[in-house]
């Protein structure tokens, strides 16, 4: 294992491999590029790529990619190889820094909501030098130089989910330097930055069984199934000794993330069986989003090699835990500090108290962007229970910092409650000190201690749309409150008098959305919807307008992230993704049906038919199976996702009654007994 750790960030061209291999002044350049965001010095390109191209031959490569993440989710790549004829009959290897700067992918297919017609199909990919290349294997043994990129249009529209974030950093950046000054601390061009951690879920089934299953296969969930006599109603799966086979993949997945440079810290089983957790360190924004779309990768790699099919799905299996990716979302000043961090003393951290005031503005204003973000067919299936939020969003900050919110909003924090000791009854041990809050597994954005963690993102999704969001509804609510200070203090006021009453006036108005008890109930979600007027936007297609308001098109054009069409080209994509999605499972949910599944019930209604003792059973398949044929009549008749859905719960429900009495011998489908069992 030793040996594993050494080798960690071998495969990452990172601040180490470029100190030791550029000039002096080159690498310092890069340096300042990458720490405070200037621009690049396209003098020093050349030099870059010739140390890159040496450094990935002396590890095997042979091609370079830029990789980039279109507007579908995931990851994309193009491979050009090093060599250029030397027309001598030979080749040489070469890589210029135009080549490292800029590529010309067309990737004309991508989806483009709009932004690009097929004859304007030319896109370019543009390198970012704040998230280091690194070195990927694919399953074959190839070797490829993989340079993160953005990728944008002819005209420089942002056809993909990394522009719009790094646009969003850099107004965060820009208003928290801001607001940082007014506090005294002026740290010259020092960059804020937004750091991330990115806690991933998923699951792990045998890969024969996976091939077994259409609906797996086209879909990413199970469309049937009756549930497993055993799952997690024993919670005895949660963080218990991890098995053999899993823990020999957890040991390939750490040595390889570990050598690509993720920070993988924390494995453990979660709570459905074969449902597991692997938890970063965090890092900065882009480069931890970045690392997750490598983590999720190659989790699906890893997982080959085992015997393994990797599920991200949110909902693979129904009736049990569905799987999440927690945003722990934290903002590093220009000093360098996690300003989230509280202290000893939570009521006299004047700029902490200020930002978590902030928070309660930006998350209030647009819950309903926020909920947008983490919109998905597959998340549509887990929020709102076994451990997921729910579709309303709310901010917990426990009873402490409530208690100094309300303090404030009175007139002025005195003290802060506190959070005195957590007894365990058990004379030999010492006491525990208690956090300063408790953790609410029911609550969509809770403070954590430091950190502020989004629990809605879906497994499956890239955490980017959920930052950008995120940073630039909190460079508003910055923007705001700095330039209600700046004028309290152009009129003659106090410093702390004003910002006490600005931050007075910011929590009147938006203190509705604090919310510290069960996110679960339906009390809950009747106070919140009915006399709290937070928006309960259910499903995707509940939420997805949510970007065609105008409230959505002003917030990102003032703030340069997303302009008016590219943010109503996002609305396209993912309006028309959803209904495709739907659409497939549709289908599938029928071809299963029809080819597999009635057919295997009348085959044990023929053998079953000679024998008097079981007509009761014969009666109850017969009787199902005609009810399973009139359900497959009405999916395939159904229109819009709406009614498809719809159609194929009752669909489902008619067919894992049929599942609970056919023969297992006859029935064609793994089931969940087999499934959950690794």
């Amino acid at each position: 294992m030793s040996n594993n750790i050494e080798a960690f960030g071998d495969l990452v061209f990172g601040l180490p491999v470029m100190e030791a291999r550029l000039s002096e002044p080159t690498f310092e350049s890069l340096k300042k590029t990458i720490d405070s965001g200037t621009a690049l010095d396209p003098s020093i390109a050349d030099e870059v790529a010739e140390a890159m191209k040496e450094w990935a031959m002396e590890k095997g490569a042979t091609h370079y990619t830029h990789w980039f993440q279109p507007l579908t989710g995931s990851t994309a790549e193009k491979h050009d190889s090093f060599i250029f004829p030397d027309f001598k009959g030979g080749v040489v290897t070469q890589f210029s820094g135009d080549e490292l700067i800029q590529g010309e992918p067309d990737a004309s297919s991508f989806p483009s909501g709009g932004l690009r017609a097929t004859f304007e199909a030319r896109g370019y990919t543009g390198w970012d030098p704040s998230s280091p290349a690194f070195i990927k294997y694919d399953s074959c043994g190839a070797t490829t130089l993989t340079i993160p990129t953005v990728f944008c249009g002819y005209n420089g529209e942002a056809l993909d989910k990394k522009t719009p974030l790094l646009r969003s950093m850099k107004v965060l950046s820009e208003q928290t330097v801001r607001l940082g000054k007014l506090f005294g601390i002026d740290c010259g061009d020092a960059m804020a930055k937004a750091t991330l951690g990115s806690e991933q879920e998923y699951f792990l089934i045998d890969a024969d069984l996976y091939a077994q299953r259409p609906d797996l296969i086209r879909t990413g969930r199970t469309l049937f199934g009756k549930p497993a006599s055993k799952h997690q109603q024993l919670d005895d799966h949660y963080f218990g000794a991890i098995k053999h086979r899993v823990a020999a993949f957890m040991a390939d997945l750490d040595k390889a993330l570990w050598e690509s440079g993720v920070l993988a810290k924390t494995r453990h089983n979660e709570v459905c069986p074969a449902q597991f957790e692997i938890a970063p360190v965090f890092e900065t924004l882009n480069v931890s989003v970045d690392r997750n779309m490598i983590t999720m990768e190659t989790l699906k790699v890893t997982a080959e090699k085992h015997g393994f099919e990797c599920l991200l799905h949110e909902k693979p299996f129904a009736g049990v835990n569905g799987s999440g990716k927690h945003n722990n979302w934290a903002l590093a000043g220009p000093d360098g500090k996690n300003w989230l961090s509280p202290g000893d003393n939570p009521h006299e951290n004047a700029k902490f108290m200020t930002i978590v005031v902030a928070l309660l503005k930006a998350v209030d204003t647009h819950a309903d962007l926020l909920r947008v973000s983490v919109a998905s067919a597959g998340n549509d299936h887990r929020l709102g229970a076994n451990e997921a939020p729910p579709a309303v969003v709310s901010v917990f900050l426990g009873d402490q910092l409530t208690d100094i919110i309300e303090q404030i909003e009175a007139g002025g924090a005195k003290e802060s409650k506190d959070g005195g000791h957590i007894e365990l009854g058990v004379d030999m041990l010492p006491k525990l000190p208690r956090g300063n809050t408790d953790r609410n597994r029911t609550s969509p954005f809770a403070f954590v201690g430091n950190r502020f963690e989004f629990r809605a993102v879906g497994s499956n999704q890239s955490p980017a749309g959920a930052n950008v969001v995120l940073n630039t509804i909190v460079a508003e609510a910055f923007d705001y409150i700095c330039t209600e200070i700046e004028a309290g203090l152009e009129k003659g006021g106090e410093f702390n008098a004003v910002l006490q009453k600005v931050l007075a006036g910011v929590i009147k108005e938006h203190k509705r959305i604090l919310y510290n008890g069960d996110g679960y109930t339906d009390e809950w979600i009747k106070e919140a919807t009915e006399e709290r007027g937070l928006p309960n936007l259910v499903t995707t297609a509940d939420a997805l307008p949510v970007l065609q308001t105008q409230k959505a098109k002003d917030l990102f054009a003032k703030y340069n992230v997303l302009s008016n069409e590219e943010l109503e080209s996002r609305y396209n994509i993912y309006a028309e993704n959803y209904d495709t999605l739907i659409e497939i499972e549709a289908a599938t949910a029928a071809d299963i049906a029809k080819t597999l599944l009635i057919p295997a019930a009348v085959m044990a209604i023929n053998e079953y038919a000679s024998v008097p003792a079981v007509a009761g059973l014969t009666d109850e398949m017969s009787s199902l199976t005609e009810k399973a044929v009139a359900g497959v009549k009405a999916l395939e008749a159904a229109e819009g996702p709406a009614a498809q859905i719809e159609a194929m719960g009752a669909l489902r429900e008619t067919i894992d009654a049929l599942e609970a009495i056919v023969p297992a011998e006859l029935w064609p489908l793994p089931s969940y007994d087999e499934l959950l069992e690794v």
